[in-house]
């Protein structure tokens, strides 16, 4: 599918158009008082190329798939990770997500076999054994925040698959930590914040307390797993094991496992959860889809818990779940910084500047999508979804930093929603002001209280 390109009005024929902001502070007051509001605003106006800035900082957001593909696929090379994600390496270290160029190839083919598709298959009862444990726990028609049970879902299973560990002693306190991390994110990248690193206050105590929990419990499990590997099939052990079997034949260091554990530690408590949300928000919303849903669930599983092999024949689960992550995809935004000046839609893009790619943007933009702000499951069983170019649909990523847990989230997010929704329905409490805040994630902010109904 070939997408027209917007009329935008030029205002100066060497930069592309966008909001003028204020002086000085360009567009910074607007841009981090709704992210996800400005960004969606912006690209309405202004078209495929929109230029704005904040601070001193120049931006270029990209609304084009084929231009998205040619920064993330066929130009990689001149681009490398922004600033905003360099601030996460204070948390994540040189892990996956963080790592960059010859390093990042290597750290990428040593974990690859990790998330083979036939190591992975052993997680799926798993999986469904915790989704089918916390509705224990609930109550016919009692309210619960379905945010705080889905990160406690989530957390149970990321704990398991990774540690081979319960962690229920421990549950409270890390997720405390990891809701601090992330809800401190905005303050990390916000311009200049690095030079406030080294205060005393208490936004940067708040985060360098919730780091040292974190490394204090990661380092004791990986000094026990080194010195007592026994017989476990957990991510940890997998990590010691791995190595750069095309390259020098080394395995990691403690550093380096304790990057990627966290790593994928907080990708796959955060992005899940909050997918699962943004899901159940949206099966509560639309009755119909709520009874096709239950309808394929209770036709293939029969009362039982869903297994890996059921995956295949929950297609219609498949696509809302998919389509969950197209309104709400868990990373909402790809940023790269220019290595050399580049060129995209007739402007010179110079070497310094950022530019930004926003799933949540592409993802509900009406040349690519009919109707595309309404949630229609259905639309990826039509012929022109399978006709859509490669990144008018990427909610985890793409080119050579595409998520490498990707295969493992979807398996999670299926078999969890398939759990669940056999045994309960969801309603959303009447009057709730229901606002997607984007940190790392997409999160719902203040929460989301949904009253619970036994099926």
């Amino acid at each position: 599918m070939q997408i027209a390109h917007s009329k935008t009005r030029v205002k100066d024929p060497f930069l592309p158009p966008g909001p003028k902001g204020l002086p000085l502070l360009g567009s910074l007051i607007d841009y981090f008082s709704d992210m996800l509001g400005f960004l969606t605003r912006v690209s309405s106006e202004y078209g495929d190329i929109v230029y704005y800035k904040l601070g001193s900082r120049k931006m270029y957001l990209l609304n084009n798939p084929e231009h998205i593909k040619d920064v993330l696929v066929t130009h990689n090379r001149n681009f490398e990770k922004s600033r905003a994600l360099k601030r996460t390496k204070i948390v994540l270290g040189e892990g996956l997500l963080t790592n960059e160029g010859d390093s990042h190839l290597k750290q990428r083919r040593t974990i690859q076999p990790i998330f083979h598709h036939q190591r992975i298959r052993s997680y799926g009862d798993v999986m469904a054994d915790y989704a089918s444990r916390i509705g224990e726990d609930w109550k016919n028609g009692s309210v619960v925040n379905i945010h705080k049970e889905m990160m406690k879902l989530t957390l149970s299973i990321v704990s398991k698959t990774i540690f081979d560990s319960e962690m229920e002693s421990e549950s409270d306190e890390i997720g405390e930590c990891l809701t601090d991390l992330v809800t401190l994110f905005p303050q990390m990248i916000f311009p200049y914040s690095e030079y406030l690193d080294g205060l005393p206050l208490p936004a940067n105590q708040r985060f360098h307390k919730a780091k040292s929990k974190l490394d204090k419990i990661i380092y004791t499990m990986i000094e026990e797993r080194r010195s007592n590997p026994g017989n476990r099939n957990d991510l940890l052990t997998m990590l010691l094991e791995a190595q750069d079997e095309e390259g020098d034949g080394e395995g990691m260091t403690d550093l380096q496992v304790r990057d990627e554990a966290l790593t994928l530690f907080l990708a796959g408590q955060e992005s899940t959860a909050n997918s699962l949300v943004w899901t159940w928000y949206l099966i509560s919303t639309h009755p119909q889809i709520e009874k096709k849903i239950h309808e394929e669930i209770d036709s293939v599983l029969s009362g039982r818990q869903p297994t890996l092999d059921d995956l295949g024949k929950l297609s219609y689960t498949q696509n809302v779940f998919k389509e969950a992550l197209r309104l709400y995809p868990p990373a909402w935004a790809v940023a790269r910084l220019v290595k050399e000046d580049y060129e995209v839609g007739g402007y010179i893009i110079p070497a310094g500047a950022d530019i930004f790619m926003s799933q949540y943007v592409v993802h509900r933009d009406p040349r690519l999508y009919k109707e595309a702000d309404r949630f229609i499951p259905e639309r990826w069983d039509f012929e022109e979804a399978k006709n859509l170019p490669r990144f008018a649909y990427f909610p985890f990523g793409g080119g050579t930093r595409r998520c490498i847990g990707e295969p493992f989230a979807w398996m999670e997010g299926v078999i969890l929603i398939a759990t669940i929704a056999s045994k309960w329905k969801m309603r959303l409490v009447p009057h709730q002001k229901i606002v997607p805040e984007a940190l790392i994630t997409i999160r719902p902010k203040n929460g989301m209280n949904m009253i619970l109904e036994k099926r």
